[in-house]
C-alpha cells in the first residue's frame, strides 16, 4: 500500500474455491476516509503456445462471466505450492495435450488493478510435443491460428480475452 494511503479496517465478505471478497477502510493523507471493495486472487498464468511452423494454440472456454465462449491462450489458476512455471507447465499440457521444450517468462501484469490484485504471469512456450488429451472438463475446443487470423480476429472483435491480447501484441507489437 502506498505510505500515504492507510488500510484502517479490513471486513471479509465472501471466502471461496478461488476468490475472497473483502471490503477495506482506506484513510488518505488529507485525513479523509473511503470503502474499497476488493477480490483477492491467488494470481494466474497464461501461456502462448507456438508450434514449430509459427502458428499459436489457442482454447476455447465458456466463461460465465460474459455468458460466451472465447477464445484464449491456455490459462490456469496458481495452485498453494506452485511456482509460476509449474503452474504453466500442467495447465498447457491439461488444457491442450501439449508439452513444452522451452519455456520463456515475457511479463507479470495485474489484470484489472480498479478491485482485484490478480496478476498474470505470461509465458511463451515453445518446441510443443503431443502428449496427451486435452482433458474435456477443461475447455471446449483447441484449435491452431495463424498469426493473421489472430490479428484479423482482434481486429473485427471476435477475439476479446484481454490476456489472449496482451500475449500476441507482445510477441508481435501492435499494428
Amino acid at each position: 500500500m502506498s505510505s500515504d494511503v492507510r488500510r484502517v479496517e479490513r471486513r471479509e465478505v465472501f471466502c471461496g474455491k478461488l476468490l475472497r471478497l473483502v471490503v477495506d477502510r482506506i484513510e488518505f493523507p488529507d485525513g479523509s476516509f473511503a470503502r474499497r471493495e476488493l477480490l483477492l486472487h491467488p494470481g494466474a498464468v497464461a501461456i502462448l503456445p507456438i508450434l514449430p511452423d509459427g502458428r499459436i494454440l489457442l482454447v476455447k472456454q465458456y466463461r460465465h462471466a460474459v455468458g460466451e465462449d472465447l477464445w484464449e491462450v491456455p490459462a490456469g489458476k496458481i495452485e498453494q505450492g506452485e511456482t509460476p512455471l509449474t503452474c504453466a507447465e500442467r495447465e498447457l499440457v491439461e488444457e491442450t495435450g501439449y508439452r513444452a521444450a522451452h519455456w520463456e517468462q515475457m511479463m507479470t501484469f495485474y489484470t484489472s488493478p480498479g478491485f482485484t490484485d490478480e496478476t498474470i504471469t505470461l509465458f511463451l512456450a515453445r518446441d510443443l510435443t503431443k502428449v496427451a488429451k486435452p482433458r474435456p472438463e477443461e475447455i471446449a475446443a483447441c484449435r491452431v491460428f495463424t498469426r493473421d487470423e489472430l490479428e484479423r480476429r482482434i481486429k473485427n472483435g471476435t477475439l476479446q480475452d484481454g490476456k489472449t491480447i496482451i500475449a500476441l501484441r507482445t510477441l508481435t507489437g501492435p499494428s
